[in-house]
């Protein structure tokens, strides 16, 4: 049966900087790479190409030992120009120099009435030798899904309430036929329901508007409401020994296409965002593209010095994306790109002068944001202060809309405390969940840091 939720408690970060409506064309990427880091949960990575190699997209580039059916594949096809390792050559980059035209692995190919007539086994066989079993993420700890478990129910959330997040009506515009033979394929993986949830305060995408085999379910309220793990909690929590399975509307597509094309199709729309960006438009590129064309060039310059003031490169968002060089590759699970100024100064007591020009969730001193609660805010990186005493008092609980205990919990994880870390709500969430909590701590805790060594430690223990 759906459902309408209605969440309070959440905080709306307006950010300057949203993409138009509109898609621009840049000068096309030459590089591409995918980035093992990119894959919470990749254990022991073997590369299976050599730098000199020439792939094509969805040519198997790098598997997981410990689950080894999975393949990670090229998303372009080209040269494998370099294989970047880091301290203990830890496995950082593959890079692949783009061809002008891309070609592609043959997969098996299907019509759309044919679908329904495939087992769960040959299903599982496409995906996971055709690249796309990566999208399916399993929750509790938030790692790439194992093709042997059955998860209870399967998730995807229809929007995204991350500041200045691309709209999947632009993002997805025109892949109706695809979702839906990714949806009817997701059905083969769980005895469960397929919950797709949606903004019930925005009009429906078409993409989703006359899907079926899913249970639709509608959420309302502030940022969390569009994270899926927050939609879990509301809808059928997770309990320990249980498992789930939540994918994003792009991997159902590209599930989609991999069966009615027959190819590993890497083509996405993101959005360009950000206060810094001259050009805040939707573009399309690759999975793992360089973000020099995208930079180079879209940067507003001061309006006093005529130069192009430091600036942030954010893979992702800014609460929970990846911050990256100029010259730095799109993570695969991204589908947004945010600029924004650096903030690496020092503002004596910059808290304390009256101003409505910095957003603050707290009604401080000098902060008066709360006075003008619909402004777009030009933010720097600046955290403004260092790690003090975690001393918060129900400031975590507000912005949390899950009945969870996050200062309680996250005391846990600091204290290594196993009993108090399960019976506080470990198995429900990831990083992304109290990503805000982050945002609104006076006290300068690396929240999201804190959650990730506590989701460690229960996997691992």
């Amino acid at each position: 049966m759906s459902k309408l939720i209605k969440l309070k408690k959440g905080f709306d970060i307006k950010l300057a900087g949203k993409a138009e409506k509109q898609l621009e064309d840049f000068q096309p990427a030459k590089t591409f790479a995918i980035k093992p880091t990119d894959f919470i949960g990749l254990q022991r990575p073997k590369v299976t190409v050599n730098e000199g190699d020439t792939v094509k997209a969805g040519t198997p580039i790098l598997f997981d030992k410990a689950l080894d059916q999975v393949q990670y594949v090229a998303p372009v096809s080209g040269e494998i120009v370099e294989i970047k390792r880091g301290e203990k050559r830890k496995l950082l980059e593959i890079k692949i120099l783009a061809d002008k035209e891309i070609s592609y692995e043959s997969f098996e190919k299907y019509a759309e009435s044919s679908i329904k007539s495939l087992s769960k086994e040959e299903a599982i066989a496409q995906m996971t030798k055709g690249g796309v079993w990566p999208q399916l993420i399993q929750r509790p700890f938030g790692i790439v899904a194992n093709p042997e478990d059955s998860p209870k129910a399967i998730f995807i959330s229809g929007f995204d309430s991350h500041p200045l997040a691309p709209d999947y009506a632009i993002t997805l515009k025109g892949e109706e036929k695809y979702f839906q033979a990714g949806i009817d394929i997701l059905k083969k993986l769980t005895e469960g329901t397929i919950h797709l949830n949606l903004n019930a305060d925005a009009e429906v995408p078409a993409v989703f508007a006359n899907v079926q085999n899913v249970q639709i379910n509608r959420f309302s309220g502030p940022h969390p409401a569009g994270n899926v793990g927050v939609q879990i909690h509301h809808i059928n929590p997770i309990n320990k020994g249980e498992i789930a399975w939540t994918i994003n509307p792009y991997g159902v597509v590209q599930i989609g296409k991999l069966f009615l094309e027959g190819k590993y199709d890497a083509s996405k729309v993101i959005s360009i965002t950000g206060s810094r960006a001259k050009k805040a438009v939707y573009t399309k590129t690759f999975v793992g593209a360089c973000v020099d064309t995208l930079v180079n060039g879209n940067l507003k310059e001061d309006e006093k010095s005529n130069v192009a003031p430091e600036t942030r490169v954010i893979s992702g968002n800014v609460l929970t994306g990846e911050k990256i060089n100029h010259d730095g590759y799109l993570g695969f699970y991204h589908n947004q790109l945010t600029l924004i100024p650096e903030g690496e100064y020092h503002e004596f007591l910059g808290w304390m002068k009256p101003t409505t020009d910095k957003l603050s969730f707290h009604r401080a001193l000098g902060l008066l944001s709360f006075l003008k609660p619909n402004k777009e805010y030009v933010l720097d990186s600046n955290v403004r202060g260092e790690e003090r005493a975690f001393v918060q008092t129900g400031v975590f609980e507000s912005v949390t809309p899950m009945d969870i205990l996050p200062v309680y919990l996250l005391k846990a994880i600091m204290a290594e405390d196993f009993d108090e870390m399960e019976e506080l709500g470990i198995y429900e969430i990831v990083e992304e969940d109290l990503a805000l909590c982050e945002f609104v701590d006076v006290s300068k805790h690396p929240v999201q840091e804190i959650v990730r060594k506590g989701i460690d430690l229960i996997q691992y223990s």
